[in-house]
């Protein structure tokens, strides 16, 4: 869940990149940006650290994203003047919820103990557009070791737990309710 202030960031950014006629490039940067953060820890201390300077932080951050857009490298800025560049990927996942929302896009997310094969992706995604009525469906796998097996199906509010710890956790409070 992002902040209300890496919200209306990401707003503005969305706002800034439709206007250049970008939103779909910035769309691009900004799943790069949340992703590379979310995988990086060393980088996330790095942004949250009060000890390093801000501006050594934006030379890290336009170094690391030098490939990226304007608009994508003026948020950079605008944060690190601001000294709210701890919110880089509140904002940059934000900017991907307000881009698809924007476009209709629903996002189905499906938690599997093992990574998803293309013909149970596929089955997934025929099931999601059923329940939701949309063609405009993208597809993210999470994965979690610890659900055993079967899937955690999650679009929007709705959720479908199918997976054995969900199911063993169930025959386990009908076991102690019966005791």
């Amino acid at each position: 869940m992002s902040s209300r202030a890496a919200i209306r960031y990401a707003k503005a950014a969305l706002e800034q990149a439709n206007e250049a006629n970008l939103g779909e490039v910035v769309f691009g940067d900004m799943k790069s940006v949340a992703a590379t953060l979310e995988n990086s820890k060393e980088l996330r201390t790095v942004l949250s650290s009060p000890v390093i300077k801000g501006e050594d932080k934006k030379q890290a951050l336009v170094k690391i994203f030098e490939n990226n857009s304007d608009v994508t490298k003026g948020l950079i800025d605008i944060l690190t003047t601001n000294k709210r560049i701890e919110l880089l990927g509140g904002v940059a996942n934000s900017y991907v919820d307000l881009y698809n929302q924007a476009k209709g896009v629903k996002v189905a997310e499906v938690t599997t103990a093992v990574p998803l094969s293309s013909e149970l992706e596929n089955k997934v995604l025929a099931k999601v557009k059923e329940m939701t009525g949309s063609d405009n469906v993208t597809l993210q796998n999470k994965l979690d070791e610890s659900i055993i097996g079967g899937f955690i199906l999650r679009v929007g509010d709705l959720q479908y737990n199918a997976s054995i710890a969900n199911q063993l956790d169930t025959i386990k409070r009908e076991f102690t309710k019966s005791l």
